[in-house]
């Protein structure tokens, strides 16, 4: 069991007349271990957990918990009114387990920085300790299941499961025309990404 990545985004007001598909959610936390990945695959996976994150974080609503299967991994991502925090974990990680640590990862943000987060335009890039200890700590989901006894509101049945991160997209949306498009990966990670397409080895990323 492992957690590669934990990060936590701005998301865009969903119903607000001034944001538009076009408005993509905004960084506010990333923390991720690479090392499992060859030496010269981690800059292009880091790049790939941040486009897949942000892809993920933009399509989860409001009050909405969704996981999202992609090969052997699972994105979850709660949406607390438009904070979002978004976790990749293997296949073998619990879900409930996921969800109470993502629950706790907005306590703490919320403790720690208030509502500022909701003034913040741009990607921060300021490491959060918090989520980087969480990210080791919670390596072992026995951690997680201690949350579990605090929180009772975590209810498997409220949770969206989708079996491809393609489901999650909008009707016409094309992963590979994201891939593109995304600023989040170089041209480096956009060229592996479709050698790796075309092998189906996409998962060796991601």
């Amino acid at each position: 069991m492992k957690i590669t990545a934990i990060l936590v985004f701005k998301s865009p007001a969903v119903g607000d007349s001034s944001s538009s598909d076009s408005v993509e959610p905004v960084v506010l936390a990333n923390a991720s271990d690479v090392s499992h990945f060859g030496y010269f695959q981690r800059s292009a996976a880091k790049e790939f957990i941040l486009f897949v994150g942000r892809t993920v974080a933009k399509r989860t609503l409001p009050s909405q918990r969704q996981s999202v299967q992609h090969e052997e991994y699972k994105i979850h991502s709660y949406n607390r009114n438009g904070l979002c925090a978004v976790a990749f974990m293997d296949d073998n990680y619990p879900v409930r387990s996921a969800f109470s640590l993502l629950n706790t990862v907005l306590d703490e943000y919320q403790k720690t920085f208030g509502e500022s987060w909701k003034k913040v335009q741009t990607d921060m890039t300021q490491q959060w300790p918090y989520l980087n200890e969480s990210l080791e700590k919670f390596q072992d989901p026995a951690e997680a299941d201690k949350l579990l006894k605090i929180q009772r509101d975590l209810d498997e049945t409220k949770i969206i499961l989708h079996k491809t991160i393609e489901s999650v997209l909008a009707r016409g949306e094309k992963l590979d025309s994201l891939v593109e498009k995304s600023s989040d990966l170089s041209a480096a990670s956009q060229m592996f990404y479709k050698q790796a397409r075309k092998t189906n080895q996409c998962c060796t990323i991601l």
